[in-house]
């Protein structure tokens, strides 16, 4: 016989999790799915992210060698410009499907980390363009600035993968 302290954690009495709701309700799939905001969305992200491989090769180039200063510092400038773009059509896309520009409760939390990913980028912009930092401190804070990009782009590919999922439970 179990005792009350066993009951509580022994397997044969766990309750399952309650049920997650749904990412998407049917009206915002609908106008998730007919909106040209997803399909730019769908461009942006994967150019995003080759932008940042690039940049990343040659920052780290840059970190292990002290060559190629200016090309790296550049590549960061254009992957800050890369994020501002999805950063801003993302708004406009959860405008069309959420009815609100950011902070949707679906993608709330990536949405407050991605705050953090543009606040470090342009931490970088202003310092480059003011000299406030040395070059390798400016290499620092591109790393961090890409450390949270990073952590902000595996959210997004796991809630996609939770609509996806969500997709097949229903069918």
């Amino acid at each position: 016989m179990n005792t009350p302290l066993e009951s509580t954690w022994m397997p044969e009495n766990r309750q399952p999790p309650p049920a997650r709701p749904p990412l998407y309700t049917a009206a915002e799939r609908a106008r998730r799915d007919s909106s040209i905001w997803t399909l730019v969305q769908g461009i942006l992200a994967p150019v995003q992210f080759l932008v940042f491989i690039v940049s990343l090769g040659l920052v780290l180039r840059y970190m292990a060698t002290g060559d190629g200063y200016g090309v790296a510092a550049a590549s960061v400038v254009v992957k800050t410009a890369t994020l501002y773009l999805i950063m801003v059509t993302g708004a406009i896309w959860e405008k069309v499907v959420f009815g609100q520009y950011l902070l949707a409760p679906a993608f709330f939390w990536e949405d407050v980390f991605s705050f953090a990913v543009i606040a470090l980028h342009t931490a970088y912009i202003i310092a480059l363009w003011t000299g406030a930092l040395s070059p390798d401190a400016l290499m620092v804070l591109a790393l961090a600035a890409y450390a949270t990009y990073l952590i902000n782009a595996v959210q997004f590919v796991l809630k996609l993968r939770l609509a996806r999922l969500d997709v097949a439970v229903a069918e």
